[in-house]
């Protein structure tokens, strides 16, 4: 990674996006990189759009705080409305393609604006819950942010008890982590 690299995800309370930051960050960590995680979340207590700023560089990090992303990763229609701001002429921006109705709302200074079949290839390969883990995937693969293996080894830490309780959970979401960053391929 030549630079650091500067991520916003954002999507409906619930949709993951806040674990999905914790998880590459731990794995940033755990490559002896610097890394930064910021969690946003809506004023409403249920339902709001969830927002985390993740930054991961090979040299301490200035600030926590960022105006444009590498990269924008946005769940829903109303996260797309709220991460436009964070997009310039480098920013590569993410939505996935189950978001109706969104065309005049996406950014169009972005360097790439790029639909993601993430909810569609959750749903029907794998299970809807891992979700999130074919949008890590994604951004892994888009940004080669941190490696797989520490992708791996980050989602063992955060949810092995749960793959202990159901060990078939362990590989569906090593198989979504690999599907996301296979879709980025596919799009791109």
């Amino acid at each position: 990674m030549a630079k650091g690299v500067k991520i916003a995800l954002a999507g409906e309370g619930g949709q993951g996006v806040q674990s999905v930051a914790m998880i590459l960050t731990e794995a940033a960590y755990a490559m002896g990189k610097e890394a930064l995680y910021i969690p946003n979340f809506g004023v409403e207590q249920r339902g709001g759009v969830s927002v985390a700023f993740v930054q991961i560089d090979d040299e301490k990090i200035g600030s926590p705080k960022f105006k444009t992303a590498d990269i924008v990763v946005a769940l829903s229609d109303r996260a797309v409305r709220r991460t436009t701001m964070y997009c310039d002429q480098e920013t590569l921006f993410f939505y996935d393609d189950n978001i109706e109705d969104v065309e005049e709302d996406l950014p169009k200074n972005s360097k790439k604006v790029v639909a993601l079949p993430a909810i569609k290839v959750a749903k029907e390969e794998l299970h809807p819950r891992v979700f999130n883990v074919v949008v890590m995937g994604a951004v892994i693969g888009a940004t080669g942010v941190v490696t797989e293996e520490k992708a791996k080894e980050a989602l063992e830490s955060k949810l092995g008890y749960k793959f202990e309780q159901n060990p078939e959970l362990r590989e569906m979401n090593f198989k979504a982590l690999q599907r996301g960053m296979e879709i980025v391929k596919e799009v791109m």
